[in-house]
């Protein structure tokens, strides 16, 4: 019996993680702006699409799109734990795009980001995805950023960055 009144305990606790929040106005607080470059390439600004302007709506941070004249990249600002933060391949799905994984990719620095190629209208691209902490601390996941955010293995604000570019023929 103690057992499982321990199981349920923890099962409760999961439950509820996901739904604390902060006041209202608190996750814009601290945001320190967006990047001029990102990986040695200037940033333009370009307009949010329906997607990510309604996601943003719910969610605890900012979300900005940028073209560096090949590639868009898309920055999602997190202030803190939070289940409205969805994997990349969910906004493609919802353009319309068939998704199929990748394997994990090294960068220039040596940090793995998960991969995948969305196609859409005979349009390919390859698109990576990664969230980072300010302590250096990245996840090629979602999931694996909540719990580590959610449960203190990680301090905030976070980073989530999306990389598509035109696929290679």
């Amino acid at each position: 019996m103690r057992t499982l009144a321990l199981f349920l305990s923890a099962c409760l606790v999961a439950a509820l993680v996901p739904l604390l929040s902060t006041r209202p106005g608190e996750s814009a607080a601290g945001f320190p702006g967006w990047p001029d470059s990102f990986e040695g390439r200037p940033l333009h600004a370009e307009t949010l699409n329906r997607i990510e302007q309604e996601a943003e709506r719910d969610f605890p941070g900012r979300i900005g799109r940028f073209t560096d004249g090949q590639r868009q990249i898309v920055f999602r600002w997190i202030s803190r734990p939070s289940r409205t933060l969805h994997p990349a391949e969910v906004c493609f799905r919802g353009l319309g795009c068939r998704v199929v994984p990748g394997p994990l990719t090294l960068d220039n620095q040596g940090i793995l980001w998960s991969t995948f190629m969305a196609e859409r209208a005979g349009e390919r691209m390859a698109v990576r995805s990664i969230i980072r902490d300010v302590q250096g601390q990245s996840w090629q996941d979602v999931s694996g950023w909540f719990w580590a955010a959610a449960l203190g293995r990680s301090a905030g604000p976070w980073w989530a960055i999306t990389v598509a570019e035109r696929a290679a023929e």
